[in-house]
């Protein structure tokens, strides 16, 4: 792999198919697209995908120093906080209308995690202070209102009463807490700590990671358990492959940006257990790609978009801190091949939601939805050329 690649990536298909969404009427980005590739100029706008949008751009342009890129991070910017912010209650919303009044307004800690790491990241790509002032006050909300004495909580009303945590739960469970919310505060704290040196967040960073080692992983397994009760009792027997080799590498960003090495030593190994179980429960050998993820053993084996862009990441992050895992560094490359052979969109640049074990595409809800955005791909591409630098 070389950095030119992702840069192409980058160029040629992700930036242009991202940009030609922004709503220059209504302000922010559409909030979907179909399998045909129509815009439904109407649809509501999730946070989530504005948030990551935000991201997106903020990040692109600290990489290229591309100033059309700067004015989609501005667009995504000021929707989220013109529109997306609850100026009564604080925090953001889960949707708005596309014409950007609350629609959902759930306050989910996932979502709140999502606007600090983009603004977080804005910053750092602008040095507007009203930009981290606000990611300040959202980690100030969540660690007020969206936690307990054991961790984070999930859901709630827009007055931050406990709510129904049904938008991130799944596989027939309701969780009290689950390993993909503490994950992405774990993400938007290091983003915040990256942009701000705090003690305050580098101290609740630390408790985050020491969560997922005292209570999400499961050392007999291997792997991270994914949906609990408030007392941390696995609800579900389900290994979620794509989650467990993205921990690995956020785990590892974490720790190094605590600075302990002492510290840091001992979540690698916890990590390096993650991407090695990965591999050898989720490879496919002849796609060279990795499935979805295996509930009560019984494997999932469609290969879905996110889950390849961040094994591409992760296989690469176990290489670079172990030169001889020159398997892993290969894993990687395969992954990558896999991904500009089968899940590239020749229409537009996108990737398709799925291949499934056949080798066919699915398009899943469409090519831009709420889940679907250019946080993972876009993040692959962007890390990868970082470090291939």
């Amino acid at each position: 792999m070389e950095r030119k690649q992702f840069e192409k990536q980058l160029k040629s298909n992700l930036i242009p198919f991202w940009s030609n969404l922004e709503d220059t009427e209504y302000g922010g980005f559409y909030g979907y697209v179909d399998k045909d590739l129509n815009v439904d100029k109407k649809a509501d706008k999730g946070v989530l995908l504005n948030s990551r949008i935000l991201w997106f751009f903020s990040a692109a342009y600290s990489l290229f120093k591309d100033e059309e890129l700067l004015k989609k991070a501005n667009a995504a910017y000021h929707f989220l906080t013109d529109y997306c912010y609850d100026t009564e209650y604080g925090g953001v919303y889960w949707s708005v209308t596309y014409d950007g009044k609350p629609v959902d307004t759930t306050k989910h800690a996932y979502n709140q995690a999502f606007a600090i790491y983009a603004l977080s990241e804005y910053y750092m790509a602008t040095g507007d202070e009203k930009s981290l002032k606000l990611a300040f006050e959202l980690f100030g909300i969540i660690e007020e209102k969206c936690r307990d004495n054991d961790g984070y909580l999930e859901a709630f009303t827009v007055d931050f009463k406990p709510g129904d945590n049904e938008k991130l739960s799944e596989n027939g469970v309701i969780a009290g807490r689950t390993m993909n919310t503490l994950l992405h505060v774990l993400e938007a704290y290091s983003n915040l700590y990256k942009a701000e040196k705090n003690k305050t967040v580098a101290d609740e960073l630390k408790a985050i990671v020491d969560i997922f080692e005292a209570k999400v992983f499961d050392k007999e397994l291997g792997r991270m358990r994914v949906f609990f009760d408030l007392e941390y009792n696995s609800l579900i027997d389900l290994y979620s492959y794509g989650h467990d080799i993205e921990t690995s590498w956020l785990l590892d960003r974490a720790a190094e940006l605590l600075g302990d090495p002492e510290y840091t030593k001992k979540i690698h190994a916890m990590s390096d257990v993650l991407a090695e179980k990965v591999k050898e429960y989720a490879y496919d050998e002849n796609a060279k790609a990795i499935y979805n993820e295996a509930e009560n053993g019984i494997v999932d084996k469609k290969f879905v978009w996110w889950v390849q862009a961040e094994s591409v990441i992760g296989f690469y992050n176990s290489y670079q801190k172990c030169s001889k895992r020159t398997d892993h560094k290969k894993t990687s490359e395969e992954i990558f091949s896999f991904i500009l052979e089968k899940l590239i969109d020749p229409r537009c640049g996108e990737w398709f939601e799925n291949i499934l074990e056949d080798g066919s595409t699915d398009l899943g809800r469409g090519m831009v939805h709420q889940w679907k955005c250019p946080y993972h791909n876009g993040r692959m591409c962007i890390e990868m050329c970082y470090r291939l630098s």
